[in-house]
């Protein structure tokens, strides 16, 4: 059985591949970052900007260091030439300091109240998977989420989904046959229709599902 750093692990190809992806067709046409996605309030550029705002932010609560000042908030976010080289750059660093012995132990904060060190780890996961899965749509690119990675996701989201929900962060849920593919389950869970698709782009790359 795999720990949830092991999970996060193997959740950063993938997600990897969709940066690349939509670096790839964001450049041409350029208007590929104003696709909308399935979070109804961000279209790609505005997904991007919160990815890169909120890595650097959990990183650092799992770490223990003072929380990061706020610097305008996502819309603050410049995402510049380089945005898919220091997105990556900051995937890998939150996912090297959840690695770390004893970083899920405890309680941290991210500015607010207190939270489990834990609960940073559900929600890394959530924005690599989710947020993976969102990109992969919105600009038509394959999204291979392999199986052990998606059920822990499940596993998470039946956890955290009544917070979640309660603080608009996911949607109500969507009813998924309970036979269908742990990231269709996933899906679901967070409010995500898994059909999903923005008018006049459709997925050039394969499965969105490892099934």
């Amino acid at each position: 059985m795999r720990t949830l750093p092991e999970t996060l692990e193997a959740a950063v190809g993938p997600f990897t591949d969709v940066i690349e992806a939509t670096a790839a067709t964001a450049a041409v046409p350029a208007d590929q970052l104003t696709n909308p996605t399935p979070c109804a309030d961000y279209a790609v550029r505005d997904l991007l900007r919160h990815l890169l705002y909120w890595s650097p932010r959990m990183a650092a609560a799992v770490r223990g260091e003072p929380p990061l000042p706020a610097e305008g908030g996502e819309e603050g976010v410049e995402l510049g030439a380089d945005w898919a080289e220091r997105l990556r750059e900051r995937t890998a660093d939150l996912v090297a300091a959840l690695g770390r012995p004893g970083a899920l132990a405890g309680t941290t904060t991210m500015g607010g109240g207190e939270l489990p060190a834990v609960m940073i780890g559900g929600m890394a996961l959530c924005e690599l998977v989710l947020h993976g899965w969102d990109l992969a749509v919105a600009v038509g690119a394959g999204y291979r989420c392999p199986e052990p990675v998606a059920e822990e996701l499940c596993a998470v989201l039946a956890r955290m989904g009544d917070q979640g929900r309660a603080m608009g962060v996911f949607g109500p849920v969507v009813e998924v046959p309970a036979s269908a593919p742990p990231l269709e389950r996933a899906l679901g869970l967070s409010g995500r229709d898994p059909e999903w698709r923005p008018a006049g782009v459709g997925d050039r790359s394969g499965p969105l599902a490892a099934r």
